[in-house]
């Protein structure tokens, strides 16, 4: 007796159904629309640094305290405000850097951070780098500065060395006053990097603000010893070229500088127009006895 064979009309003889090759290449164009669209999405930097910011300082990765200081970009709205993402990065890495020092050698008490527009601001308060009322770098300030020597080294960046004093006057053959002191102090740091560990000079700034800047007020030992100190500035080049130039004055002659008789021009006098006539040399009798 004959088998019959059976059929089924809806496996399209062995295959996958009709509809299932349908739905298949429709999941494909949503998967390639959707990979377009996250493709052409932008991340917000300043919103991704903000969020990486507080995912650090959750993890406990800055436990330096108030050695790490960004309140000024965090009241501004964004951590990356005023840089550029190359520059955040680098600027990130030199502060990683600082801080593993920092904590490495424990004197946290008397280096901070802050960023700020201008740039990585790196404080050294107190006594750490000068003895009181001196300039001359004590020997375990030169340590530090070495190691801040070699970052600004590793660095394109331009750098700006500021001191500033307390409020204690002084009176000094040398130091007339806190502005020759803050001053040297600067000038000192500077030619510290210049000279004990040739950098290039051209990087290099330098600038006094004697007591006239303080962080706190000067009102105990304690506030007094952080306003005397020597901020080391890597520059934000994005701040410094949106800086105004000003452009040198026109060379203007020198009042003193006695003229030539080149660079002096005889002024145009009266015209007369001499109409008589010209005196008749046959006229003139001949003198006698000559």
């Amino acid at each position: 007796m004959a088998r019959k064979g059976s059929t089924n009309d809806d496996d399209g003889g062995g295959g996958s159904p009709e509809w299932m090759t349908t739905f298949g290449d429709m999941m494909t164009l949503l998967l390639t629309f959707f990979v377009l669209l996250y493709s052409m999405s932008s991340i917000d930097e300043e919103q991704f640094e903000i969020a990486l910011d507080s995912i650090r300082e959750g993890l406990g990765v800055f436990t330096g305290g108030r050695t790490i200081a960004t309140q000024r970009l965090l009241d501004g709205g964004a951590i990356g405000e005023g840089f550029s993402p190359m520059n955040i990065r680098l600027m990130e890495t030199l502060m990683g850097q600082i801080e593993q020092y920092v904590q490495e050698e424990q004197v946290d008490d008397a280096v901070s951070m802050e960023m700020t527009e201008r740039g990585l601001e790196v404080r050294f308060a107190g006594d750490i780098l000068f003895d009181l009322g001196d300039a001359e770098i004590r020997p375990e300030g030169e340590e530090v500065l070495r190691e801040v020597g070699e970052m600004i080294e590793e660095t394109p960046n331009d750098v700006v060395v500021e001191g500033h004093t307390d409020n204690l006057p002084i009176r000094t053959d040398r130091f007339p006053s806190n502005w020759e002191l803050s001053t040297a102090r600067a000038t000192t740091v500077a030619r510290f990097f210049i000279e004990d560990m040739n950098l290039d000079s051209e990087r290099f700034s330098a600038a006094g603000y004697s007591e006239y800047r303080p962080l706190v007020p000067n009102d105990s030992p304690e506030n007094r010893a952080q306003n005397r100190r020597v901020e080391v500035i890597f520059l934000n080049p994005d701040f410094v070229r949106e800086s105004p130039v000003y452009e040198p004055a026109e060379e203007q002659p020198d009042p003193g500088a006695e003229e030539t008789d080149d660079d002096m021009e005889t002024p145009p006098g009266p015209e007369f127009e001499d109409e008589s006539p010209a005196p008749d040399f046959e006229d003139v009798p001949e003198a006698e006895g000559f």
